[in-house]
């Protein structure tokens, strides 16, 4: 029985050496819960901050899909970034820099942009394609891109693009605002494949949209915004309150 005491003497001596560092109470330097700006786990900053807007697992929502291999290799690191530091004018999509207002730190940043691409980028994607520019390259015409709305977007989308059988209304004023024009020519460049919408490659069987295609067509469905969105109900409002008043 002395071998079993002495044992038990230096296992209580070792228990109570290790724990000299930890005063009474206060938890171990190990067991902390990291500060917000020092999260960089890409599941838990995608989850806390893009899936409400491009759903979970980048499937699209309220905005585009970002798991669209097509979309992924047209656009490139920096203009992602930028996107996603500084928002996008104009649009719903805010910025998230802390050096814009935002509440994420540069790491956190450059974490979702590594993730978007790491895990949703696919080899091939383009199937040899030379796509257009994400970025236009020359000015748009407003009556060219009518004519190539009609021959490669009318199908779906209905004359004027007030929406058809395949699409949804694309000349509406409240889309048309919470859209920019680089928004606009990305889902014509790189579809919305989770609502059913083609890239520029499969709007007509055999013939893609040219670059100059897809600049006309933006100019065409960036013609059609107002100055006041939603101005009818605004008016129909006034038109109400003052009957009453009568």
């Amino acid at each position: 029985m002395k071998p079993f005491r002495r044992l038990s003497a230096s296992m209580a001596l070792a228990a109570l050496i290790a724990g000299c560092g930890t005063p009474p109470g206060q938890p171990r330097a190990d067991s902390g819960t990291p500060a917000p700006a020092d999260v960089v786990d890409f599941s838990a900053l995608y989850a806390g901050n893009c899936a409400g807007c491009h759903g979970v697992n980048g499937q699209g929502g309220a905005a585009i899909a970002l798991a669209n291999p097509v979309y992924l290799a047209i656009v490139d690191e920096r203009a992602m970034r930028a996107s996603i530091a500084g928002g996008v004018r104009g649009t719903s999509m805010p910025a998230f820099a802390q050096r814009a207002g935002g509440m994420l730190a540069e790491k956190q940043i450059d974490a979702l942009v590594n993730g978007i691409r790491s895990r949703w980028s696919r080899a091939g994607a383009l199937d040899g394609a030379n796509p257009p520019s994400y970025m236009p390259g020359s000015a748009g015409d407003v009556r060219r891109g009518e004519t190539a709305y009609r021959t490669f977007c009318e199908t779906c989308h209905g004359p004027d693009g007030r929406g058809g059988p395949k699409g949804s209304a694309i000349t509406n004023d409240s889309f048309l605002a919470l859209t920019s024009d680089q928004g606009l020519r990305t889902i014509v460049i790189a579809g919305r494949p989770e609502l059913g919408a083609p890239d520029w490659r499969g709007n007509v069987a055999g013939r893609p949209m040219s670059d100059q295609d897809i600049t006309d067509v933006v100019s065409w469905l960036a013609s059609h915004r107002v100055a006041a969105p939603g101005q009818p109900y605004v008016a129909e409002r006034s038109a109400v309150g003052a009957s009453r008043a009568e």
